[in-house]
């Protein structure tokens, strides 16, 4: 994909949206997407694939060095809606998930700043740094212990959706 006559990665106020954002949100997501496109992203071991539209990211990620998701690879999907940044993006891991006590394996991600405890000051990278910190304090692989129950009541709902109870701040 183009942006006219150079051969580099279109700039995001070129990028077109499926849903009406502000103008606030078109601003606000111009500016953090130019920054992950640049020559060095903002979080190591993150990137943002190639997008065709600005309200819809997918940012790869990599597990860190020495922990227990060391070099595999997940993928995240960011839905932001219209009034971002005043309301969160939804952000779920794309199958594969990582096996991890805070993830589903519908994608769902149980973490406090992607809903009770999320601020119009974070960004796509604030949210992205919280993750790969989860990821990577994490001591061992597995399920949340009520993964098959949620996941079999969740029905396709978002993740906003959900009362979550923010109980473990450990993996």
């Amino acid at each position: 994909m183009s942006s006219g006559g150079g051969s580099g990665p279109p700039r995001a106020a070129a990028l077109p949206t499926a849903k009406t954002l502000s103008p606030v949100a078109r601003r606000r997501l111009g500016k953090e997407l130019d920054e992950w496109l640049s020559a060095e992203p903002p979080v190591p071991g993150m990137s943002v694939s190639a997008t065709e539209r600005l309200d819809l990211w997918m940012v790869m990620v990599t597990g860190a060095e020495n922990t227990v998701f060391a070099n595999e690879e997940y993928v995240l999907r960011f839905s932001f809606p219209a009034d971002y940044p005043i309301e969160p993006p939804e952000v779920i891991f794309v199958h594969p998930t990582p096996r991890h006590p805070h993830v589903y394996t519908n994608g769902h991600i149980c973490l406090n700043v992607l809903y009770d405890g999320w601020s119009p000051a974070l960004t796509v990278t604030s949210v992205c740094l919280s993750i790969l910190s989860m990821l990577s304090s994490a001591t061992a692989k597995g399920q949340p212990p009520d993964n098959d129950a949620y996941v079999r009541n969740c029905h396709g709902r978002s993740p906003k959706a959900t009362r979550w109870m923010f109980h473990d701040d450990k993996v």
